[in-house]
C-alpha cells in the first residue's frame, strides 16, 4: 500500500508533468523555462530538480520506471513458459501499468508528448536513444531468461518485432485522433499480430522428432 508521503510525491510529479505539457503547447518547448514549469505547478525550481534533471526528462518521465517493470517481468519467467507467452504477458502488463494511474497519462497527454517528440529535435534524439538502449537491454534480459534456448539474434529480432509493432501502432492511432479505448484495442491487436510470428519462430526452432525405422 502506498503511503501518504509517496502519494504526495506522485501528485507533485504529475503536477510538474502536466504543467510542462501545458506550457510546451502554449508557449513552445524551447521558449518554456524550468522556472516557469515550477511556478505553473506551484512548486520551487529546486523542487523541480528533485524530480527531473531537464525538460527532456519531463516529457519522457515514465520511461525508466516502465523499463524496470518490463525487465522484472521478463526475469520472472514462469517454468516452461514459451517466449511468445512471456512477451504477451510482459506487453499486456505494460499496457495495464500505463492505465493504472486513473486520469493520468491519458490519450490527450500521450498525443501531446508524441507531438513534441516528433517536432523537437532534441527530444527526438533522446527518445530514439532511449528506445534503442531499452530494446538492447530487453533482448539481453530475454536471452538470460532462456539460457541455452535462444541466442541474442533471436531475442533481438523478437524484441524489435514486438516493440516496433506497439510503437508504430501507438503513433498511427494517436495521430489519427483515436479514443483511449480505440488506442488500447489497437495496441493489443498489434501485440497479437507480432506474437504470431514468434510462435512460428518457436515452431521452426523446435527439433524434429527422430525418424523411426520402418517395421519389418
Amino acid at each position: 500500500m502506498v503511503g501518504l508521503r509517496e502519494r504526495k510525491k506522485q501528485r507533485t510529479r504529475q503536477a510538474l508533468v502536466r504543467a510542462a505539457l501545458r506550457l510546451f503547447q502554449d508557449k513552445g518547448y524551447e521558449e518554456t523555462t524550468i522556472a516557469e514549469i515550477a511556478a505553473e505547478a506551484d512548486v520551487s525550481t529546486r523542487t523541480f530538480f528533485s524530480y527531473f534533471a531537464s525538460k527532456e526528462d519531463v516529457v519522457l518521465h515514465d520511461a525508466p520506471e516502465r523499463m524496470r517493470e518490463v525487465l522484472a517481468r521478463v526475469r520472472d519467467r514462469r517454468p516452461g513458459e514459451p517466449v511468445a507467452d512471456l512477451l504477451i504477458r510482459v506487453a499486456g502488463g505494460s499496457l495495464d501499468s500505463a492505465t493504472a494511474e486513473e486520469g493520468f497519462d491519458g490519450v490527450e497527454e500521450a498525443q501531446a508528448r508524441l507531438g513534441l517528440i516528433m517536432t523537437v529535435p532534441a527530444l527526438q534524439a533522446r527518445a530514439l536513444q532511449t528506445l534503442f538502449g531499452n530494446q538492447l537491454r530487453l533482448a539481453r534480459a530475454l536471452q538470460e531468461a532462456y539460457p541455452g534456448e535462444l541466442d541474442l539474434v533471436q531475442c533481438a529480432a523478437a524484441v524489435g518485432s514486438l516493440i516496433g509493432a506497439v510503437k508504430l501502432t501507438a503513433m498511427a492511432t494517436l495521430t489519427r485522433g483515436d479514443s483511449r479505448e480505440q488506442v488500447w484495442e489497437a495496441l493489443h491487436r498489434a501485440i497479437d499480430v507480432s506474437v504470431r510470428g514468434l510462435r512460428d519462430l518457436e515452431a521452426a526452432e523446435r527439433p524434429e522428432p527422430p525418424l523411426t525405422a520402418p517395421a519389418r
